[in-house]
């Protein structure tokens, strides 16, 4: 996709600049797109979709997030909040906890047990996630985890090594069509 989207037959405008809020609300207020496609720029452009949603760029300029709507992209970046969404429409999840602390982790993994999943919030491809399987890498992979995230936060999920994951890419839409485009296993 990225080569049709900075094909001068195909894009109106083409930018190589520092993807910050305050450099893409110029674009926006320039440009004055109808719409944003956030889903097709990996991490950096869902985490800079949200910031534009905050600062209230989107709205200001009448772009509309499409691919995936603000509350979406919120939901799915909240550990927490996407673990109560899943168990709200009965998928069960992994036991799992949140932790701020080298303190807090020793009490999830009380529950969660060995091996334990550690993943730190808001890092780019995973960044700083291991699986430890004692309590001596438990530590050393929390210690690392919680320098690696911004906000200083991990989700602790038991491990699920041994299973099978089987992934469906599926499109919806609007009248509640719906196609398989792929699976993989």
């Amino acid at each position: 996709p990225a080569t049709i989207m900075t094909d001068p037959d195909f894009a109106d405008a083409t930018y190589i600049e520092p993807m910050t809020p305050e450099i893409v609300g110029r674009i926006l207020e320039k440009e004055r797109p109808d719409a944003l496609l956030p889903t097709l720029g990996g991490q950096t452009a869902l985490n800079l979709a949200v910031r534009l949603g905050e600062l209230g760029l989107l709205e200001k300029y009448g772009v509309e997030l499409i691919g995936a709507n603000l509350g979406a992209i919120k939901m799915a970046e909240d550990r927490a909040e996407f673990k109560a969404c899943m168990q709200r429409i009965g998928v069960d999840v992994p036991r799992s906890g949140l932790a701020h602390s080298l303190e807090e982790a020793l009490e999830v993994v009380q529950t969660v047990g060995f091996p334990a999943i550690i993943r730190p919030a808001f890092t780019l491809g995973g960044t700083g996630g291991n699986i430890a399987y004692d309590m001596e890498q438990y530590r050393e992979y929390v210690k690392k985890g919680l320098d690696a995230s911004p906000v200083r936060q991990l989700l602790i999920e038991e491990s699920l090594l041994g299973w099978k994951e089987f992934e469906l890419e599926v499109m919806r839409d609007t009248q509640d069509n719906v196609v398989i485009i792929c699976s993989i296993e």
